[in-house]
Formats: C-alpha cells, sequence, structure tokens
C-alpha cells in the first residue's frame, strides 16, 4: 500500500507536508540570505512537484490523469522558469523591498503562497487520490474524451496561450525601451490591460472542468465526488487573488501613479502622459479581451461591472492625485 493512501485517501494531507517542506526550504534559504530571487520560482515549481509524486506515487496512470498531470506540470514549468528568467534579468523584486528584513512579514508572505499552491493544486491532486482514480478502493475512470474533458483542454490551452504570450510580449516591449508615456498595447496588450491574469484564471478552470470527469461521467463514491466539487476552491482562489489581492489591485493604481506624475509632478517630463493614459484606460478592457473599436463605446456602468473594471482600481486624481504628489515632494 503506498505512503499517502495511509496517511488519507484524497492526497490532502501528504500534498500539504510536501507543499509546507518546499516553501520552507525556500523560505529559509531567502531569509538567511536575503535573497528573493527563488521565492517565485519556488512558489510556481511546486505545482509540478505536487503533480509528479501524486501521479506516480497513486500508480493510476489512466489518459486523464496523466493529461491533467501534465499540463500543470507544463504550466508550472513555465510560470516558474519565467518567473526566475525575470527576476535574474532585472537583478531584484521590489515587490519584497518592505517585507525582506523583516522576518514576520516575509514569512507571512511564504506562508500564504503554501495556502496558495496547496489550494491551487487541488483538482490534479484529489484526481490523482486512491478516491477517485483506484478502482480497487472505489474510483472509477470514465472513457477519455467526454465533453468536460475536451471543454478542459481548451480553456487551458487558450489560458496558457494568453499567459505566456502575454509575458512574452511584455518583457520584449520593456525590453525594446519604449517612452516613459507609453503603455504596451502591442500583440493581445492591445485588447486587454493584463493578458496573463485573464490566461491563468482561465487555465484553471480548464483545469477543474477536466479533472472532474470521474464525478460527472463516472462512478464514484459521493464523498469523492463532494472533493471533486470542493476543488472548485482552486479557480475561485485564482480569481480572488487576481481581482481582488495581488493581481489588478497592485497594478492599476502604481500603474496610474506612474503615468499621472509623468505630467503633474514638479518637474514634468511628459505633459500629454497622463491624458494619453486616460484615454488608454477608457478604450482597453482591463481584463477580458475585448477589441477596443467596441469597449471604448461601451456604457461606463458595463465596463465597472460585468468587464470587471471595478470603481476600486480607478485612480483619483482629487485624492489619489493629491496624495501621489505629496508623497513626490518628500522624497
Amino acid at each position: 500500500m503506498s505512503p499517502h493512501v495511509i496517511i488519507d485517501k484524497y492526497n490532502l494531507t501528504i500534498s500539504l507536508l510536501i507543499t509546507i517542506a518546499w516553501q520552507l526550504t525556500g523560505f529559509a534559504v531567502a531569509w538567511t540570505l536575503q535573497f528573493d530571487k527563488i521565492t517565485d520560482f519556488t512558489g510556481g515549481s511546486n505545482f509540478f512537484i505536487l503533480a509528479l509524486i501524486t501521479l506516480t506515487t497513486g500508480g493510476t496512470y489512466h489518459a486523464r490523469n496523466i493529461v491533467a498531470s501534465v499540463l500543470i506540470m507544463l504550466w508550472s514549468a513555465r510560470l516558474a522558469g519565467f518567473l526566475l528568467f525575470r527576476v535574474l534579468k532585472t537583478g531584484s523584486d521590489t515587490r519584497f523591498d518592505e517585507m525582506r528584513s523583516h522576518f514576520f512579514k516575509f514569512a507571512g508572505f511564504w506562508g500564504f503562497q503554501i495556502i496558495w499552491v496547496w489550494t491551487v493544486s487541488l483538482p490534479t491532486v484529489i484526481l490523482n487520490s486512491p478516491a477517485v482514480s483506484d478502482l480497487n478502493r472505489g474510483g472509477g475512470n470514465p472513457s477519455f474524451g467526454t465533453g468536460r474533458d475536451i471543454a478542459g483542454i481548451i480553456l487551458f490551452a487558450i489560458g496558457l496561450s494568453w499567459e505566456a504570450l502575454g509575458d512574452i510580449q511584455k518583457y520584449l516591449y520593456k525590453s525594446s525601451k519604449p517612452p516613459k508615456g507609453q503603455p504596451c498595447t502591442k500583440g493581445l496588450w492591445y485588447f486587454s490591460r493584463h493578458p496573463p491574469y485573464f490566461g491563468e484564471i482561465v487555465l484553471h478552470w480548464g483545469i477543474w472542468i477536466l479533472c472532474l470527469s470521474p464525478t460527472t461521467n463516472g462512478h464514484i463514491s459521493s464523498g469523492a465526488k463532494r472533493a471533486q466539487y470542493a476543488a472548485i476552491v482552486a479557480p475561485l482562489l485564482t480569481m480572488v487573488l487576481l481581482l481582488f489581492l495581488s493581481g489588478l489591485p497592485t497594478a492599476e493604481k502604481p500603474t496610474a501613479k506612474k503615468y499621472y506624475l509623468l505630467s503633474h509632478s514638479s518637474s514634468p517630463s511628459d505633459p500629454n502622459a497622463w491624458d494619453n493614459y486616460k484615454r488608454y484606460l477608457n478604450r482597453t478592457s482591463i481584463l477580458i479581451p475585448f477589441p477596443p473599436a467596441i469597449y471604448v463605446r461601451l456604457p461606463e456602468i458595463i465596463k465597472r461591472t460585468i468587464l470587471l473594471d471595478f470603481p476600486m482600481y480607478r485612480f483619483d486624481e482629487g485624492k489619489d492625485g493629491r496624495e501621489a504628489l505629496a508623497e513626490e515632494a518628500r522624497k
């Protein structure tokens, strides 16, 4: 009997223990050396480790399990590799400037990374578990190629393409040393202000849908079905993080502040930067790809609700602009 079956039949405990061990190792290195270049790599690579271990130790090499695990490993390798490459090229990660030397703040970030990795890995981890896929323990393996399998793979392919291509296009754009007052509108960035975020959300919905077929098309226990449905927390957490915590909120206002100061600081370098940026905001969807010629004509209520450009992301010239100028004056 495999060790992880003894611990629990859904792979929850073993996946959590592996995640804690990997992240604590990364934290120990990063804190001891005051070195943040491995932080994102440690998070991204953790998904690869969990998918590989739960697939191989489970011994249930069904087509769906292999496909779902390989897709997650592909996404993980691309994400971890790109983030490591980017931080090595830039030399540092400014996100950690205020927490790198504070033990509890830095540890808190790594603690949250444990929660993120473990939760978002759940669809694949549970699919590879004995309760869902081991035929000798009440699992099931409906023939690969169900409608959900196909839909999940298509969504994953779309999401990964948008995330990867968006990252590459933005990196190449920044490498070309564009004018400071010019936002990126190349390639996918013409249709969305954050194509990699859109792609990441879509691909995780795709993985959850792909992994769900044993529940919707097979004959597994009610407990296993509940576990698979509960794994919806993976794409939901991804959405919450990108929409309300570490994604759009940390990108939108700081970017707007940069363009505002280009035009309104004590020594403005580009008087037209802020007006140009406001026109860019008005014609470019914040997340969901949309043709600018159509988006610009949509009512504001549609943009700020259905298309997710919530008021919380908007830079208020009266309040935020005044604070930005005061902060600059103190420097």
